[in-house]
């Protein structure tokens, strides 16, 4: 069913490895740049996977010390990209106690975590910080968010796995519909380049393995993709109510139409067609769009053989073959729990713009895709309905809808 309250997006901010805001990470990705280096840490030589995709602009170039050293890093960049996204929407002046957060995470603070554990075992308790708890709690992103702007209206963690950033802004959605809220800040952050989640992601066989060649190692769509690149990052998004933010003349970039949450309740780790299609349903029926409506995907597309196959069906079944499909983690690498809130800014810009970004590396696309996917150069083409799909771990599905 359609809502009867329109929602807007009137503040984005980002950090990234492609930049440290909205507008070097929007222009590195329209040029094709790549985010992935490699690892220059002494314990990266051991491991199977010695590449990442690094943030540009480090948080502290941002923060003051005494503030940084009290949040874990992935809490850093949430502040950082919060605080872009407040200030490009022009600081809105609405009532605390109807400004809410929604902020989720794949991972957390387990930086803090483990660097707390050596810590302890290296030198015993009374050396561990006093912020050890606070820092590495799940919540704690959407906790230091709402605390930074003095957000009193609920603050709320998703975490849904690699769909944590995209489900927090469903949450957003749900709260200014549902009346509890005039504006949320919603977004996700993960920043967790660690020798324990690299290995596991590659003892899983999750990870490319191209360590020779990081800039050409996430290949979405491609016959040679061979696993994701793991990144570090954050994305927030101002939502208001549509009367809300007219009646304070705000800039609206595009309208937050819908979104579909589900879950495969099948496998852990195995995506499920199903499941993602009905998303793309809730996500359609949501907005009041039928699957002509939609012009172009921003598709979850982490490079894996599995799940790029999945979700080219799931395209294909939920909204046809014409939409432009562009998959932006060809140069951000995987973001986790951001993911989801940097590519939906990446979907809003694409509308506000019109213009698609180009996947990168995409040299021998496979055989089985049914649509275009958008490579060697962005496309100028007016786009007036776009979806954004997150996926993660645990089945967790959720496809946003926006329209011009």
């Amino acid at each position: 069913m359609v809502s009867e309250v329109p929602v807007v997006v009137t503040g984005v901010g980002m950090t990234t490895p492609l930049g440290g805001d909205v507008t070097s990470s929007w222009a590195a990705l329209l040029a094709g740049e790549s985010g992935a280096t490699p690892l220059a840490e002494e314990w990266a030589a051991r491991l199977p996977v010695r590449f990442a995709a690094q943030l540009r602009k480090q948080p502290t170039d941002v923060l003051g010390r005494t503030e940084a050293r009290r949040l874990d890093r992935s809490q850093q960049v949430a502040v950082v990209a919060a605080r872009e996204a407040w200030a490009d929407a022009g600081a809105p002046g609405v009532d605390p106690v109807r400004l809410a957060v929604a902020f989720g995470t794949g991972i957390g603070g387990a930086l803090t975590m483990l660097d707390q554990d050596d810590l302890l075992e290296q030198r015993g308790p009374r050396r561990l910080s006093p912020f050890t708890v606070p820092m590495l709690m799940p919540n704690a992103a959407a906790g230091a968010v709402s605390i930074d702007l003095g957000a009193r209206g609920g603050a709320h963690a998703p975490a849904s796995a690699c769909a944590s950033g995209a489900e927090a802004l469903a949450v957003g959605l749900a709260l200014i519909r549902s009346g509890r809220a005039d504006a949320v800040v919603a977004g996700g952050t993960d920043a967790c380049l660690h020798p324990l989640s690299i290995s596991g992601f590659a003892q899983m066989g999750a990870l490319s393995t191209k360590n020779d060649t990081p800039e050409a190692a996430s290949r979405p769509f491609d016959v040679d993709r061979d696993g994701f690149v793991m990144a570090e990052g954050s994305g927030a998004l101002v939502l208001e109510r549509a009367d809300f933010a007219a009646a304070r003349g705000a800039r609206a970039y595009a309208t937050f139409a819908g979104a579909g949450v589900t879950s495969d309740g099948r496998d852990m780790t195995r995506p499920d067609v199903d499941g993602q299609l009905r998303a793309v349903r809730a996500a359609l029926e949501t907005a009041g769009l039928s699957a002509r409506d939609v012009d172009h995907v921003n598709a979850h597309a982490t490079g894996t053989p599995q799940g790029d196959a999945v979700e080219a069906r799931g395209i294909e079944l939920g909204v046809g073959t014409h939409p432009l499909v562009t998959a932006t983690k060809s140069m951000t690498g995987h973001l986790l729990g951001a993911a989801g809130a940097v590519e939906a800014i990446f979907t809003v810009l694409t509308l506000h713009e019109g213009v698609v970004p180009a996947t990168r590396n995409l040299d021998r696309p496979d055989a089985e895709l049914r649509f275009e996917v958008v490579r060697d150069q962005p496309r100028q083409v007016p786009v007036a309905a776009a979806l954004s799909n997150s996926f993660g771990f645990g089945g967790h599905n959720v496809v946003l809808a926006f329209t011009r």
